[in-house]
């Protein structure tokens, strides 16, 4: 198994805002920024085999301000991009609540975040399959570990929920808050294949607290 160290980005206007930012590429704000800043320096002197990061670019500078304490070259990766929320995408949830009420689509998103989708986006399962596997691939690069992963509220969440074995109906319970570390032990799985379990049915409300 190999040590990740899952850490969110800093802080964007758009989580001020409660907007969903999905893939849509919102950079840091000063308070994000001071964020990074600090928690790079208590990161200052650990040794750590590799940092990841995703290319969106709160992730990317968040990264970078690590990079420059721990003395590691950031290295991007796709998979590790927050959760594609389609048309949801730069709108609140109550917008969202207003100008999908009458799609059965969009209810079934709200009701079950795992299993479905935004108009246009992706689902938390799909969002779970990708990261797994860019953590299968980080972790065979750094056998013996520690390595760095920043990324995003709810594609770390389903990151976490895989490597606890918490169900992924219960994502939205594990959104970190900005530039928060978590820490799990990654083994891989070589995914597709064991191990991969749908979630059963879930009858959560949508989260206030907002991924991205």
């Amino acid at each position: 198994m190999t040590e990740l160290w899952l850490i969110r980005h800093g802080q964007t206007d758009w989580n001020l805002e409660g907007r969903y930012q999905g893939q849509s590429d919102v950079p840091l704000n000063a308070t994000g920024l001071a964020q990074a800043e600090t928690l790079a320096a208590t990161l200052d002197g650990q040794s750590f085999a590799a940092l990841y990061s995703s290319d969106l670019q709160r992730a990317y500078q968040t990264a970078q301000i690590i990079a420059a304490r721990v003395g590691l070259a950031v290295q991007t990766d796709v998979r590790l991009r927050e959760i594609n929320q389609g048309e949801w995408q730069g709108r609140t949830l109550d917008e969202i609540r207003t100008a999908y009420q009458e799609s059965a689509q969009a209810k079934r998103t709200l009701i079950d975040p795992a299993e479905a989708r935004a108009p246009g986006g992706e689902s938390v399962l799909e969002v779970g399959l990708r990261m797994a596997q860019a953590a299968d691939d980080i972790a065979g690069a750094c056998p013996a570990g520690p390595a760095l992963v920043v990324s995003h509220g709810l594609a770390l969440a389903a990151l976490y929920c895989q490597a606890k074995e918490i169900p992924l109906r219960e994502v939205y319970a594990y959104i970190a808050e900005n530039t928060q570390a978590m820490v799990i032990e990654w083994r891989c799985r070589h995914w597709p294949g064991a191990g991969w379990q749908v979630p059963g049915p879930g009858t959560e409300k949508p989260s206030q607290r907002q991924a991205g």
